[in-house]
């Protein structure tokens, strides 16, 4: 039996969903996602990686690669990717560009996470890829196409298009998914994957299986490299970590009432807005959420690292209040380093 991995042992990194609070703008959003990421790299997180969604009036990262520009530019030892780029709404040639001037411009700071869902609703999915008419069923034939416009010999199909900039440059691929398939995929191509434990912990242990006994070696990993997010809030006390926690999940659930929203402040009676079957879809999508006092996390955070044997954990706060947010992902920080 190997032994169990510690949290010491393991990177940590940072997803961030730039969210906007209520009463406030996406500009006020941005500059504390800089902020954040700023705090992160002195505390020694691995990557901050930022999400593409769109029509959502609580998240102001959309333009996804312009966000990692602002960051990267910001900073100057922390990784920043994308966590992810949402391959379906975009031609792999463009993708290629954005990321190869990205590289060009930080180099060896770029991480390119791709995922096949669309971020958003069918109608806006529809609005982002009208000209290209993808519903995400040749992801492995947009994959394909990007990575070879990076690296030409891996398809002779797309040479007489050229990614400049992008060509020759290594920039990591990592694939992200909620699922089976894009872990299977993973595994089959030896690429790294992240998993989105976040908001679908029901499928977490079986897609990492899935990608461990898929993997096969390539020249990018000899041996797989899984890492999980999850969403973690901490506070001086669990009675203040769960109150902060109420904003997290109000935004879900408007979401399941189809009234998305801004990140709203957390409120004290959030049990009495909720029916018991929204409760139930609460739990099966932020249900295993860490949330309590630094000593709670710490013990939360060892037992899903047990359970996953993650070779890293990307944790994701919506937190209303900035200076709260940047004391937990602190606290994270610090448990993490075996400080806590």
């Amino acid at each position: 039996m190997t032994e169990s991995k510690r949290l010491k042992d393991i990177k940590y990194s940072i997803l961030d969903l730039a969210p906007i609070i209520e009463g406030s703008t996406a500009a006020d959003a941005l500059k504390n996602t800089l902020d954040l990421a700023k705090h992160a790299e002195q505390w020694g997180y691995r990557r901050y990686w930022l999400a593409e969604h769109h029509n959502m009036p609580g998240i102001a990262s959309s333009a996804t690669s312009v966000v990692i520009g602002h960051v990267a530019a910001g900073t100057s030892t922390i990784r920043v990717g994308s966590g992810g780029i949402m391959l379906p709404n975009h031609a792999p040639l463009v993708i290629a560009e954005q990321f190869g001037t990205l590289e060009s411009l930080f180099p060896g700071r770029i991480d390119l996470g791709l995922g096949r869902a669309p971020g958003t609703d069918q109608v806006t999915a529809y609005a982002l890829r009208r000209e290209r008419r993808s519903d995400g069923q040749d992801f492995p034939e947009q994959l394909d196409e990007l990575r070879a416009y990076f690296n030409p010999e891996l398809d002779s199909q797309y040479r007489s298009v050229r990614a400049i900039p992008g060509e020759g440059l290594n920039i990591p691929i990592w694939l992200l998914g909620s699922s089976g398939y894009s872990a299977q995929l993973a595994g089959q191509l030896g690429l790294p994957f992240s998993f989105a434990s976040h908001f679908s912990p029901e499928n977490t242990l079986g897609a990492l299986n899935l990608y461990r006994r898929n993997f096969q070696p390539s020249d990018i990993l000899e041996k797989p490299y899984a890492m999980v997010g999850v969403n973690v809030i901490t506070a001086e006390t669990d009675e203040e970590a769960e109150f902060l926690a109420t904003s997290m999940q109000q935004q879900f659930l408007n979401l399941f009432r189809n009234n998305p929203s801004p990140l709203l402040p957390p409120v004290k009676n959030f049990e009495e807005q909720v029916s018991e079957y929204e409760k139930m879809l609460l739990d099966s999508r932020i249900g295993s959420s860490i949330v309590g006092s630094p000593q709670t996390i710490k013990a939360k955070l060892q037992k899903f690292l047990d359970d996953t044997q993650a070779d890293e954990m990307i944790i994701n706060a919506q937190i209303f209040d900035h200076k709260a947010r940047l004391k937990s992902f602190e606290i994270v920080s610090d448990v993490f380093k075996g400080h806590l």
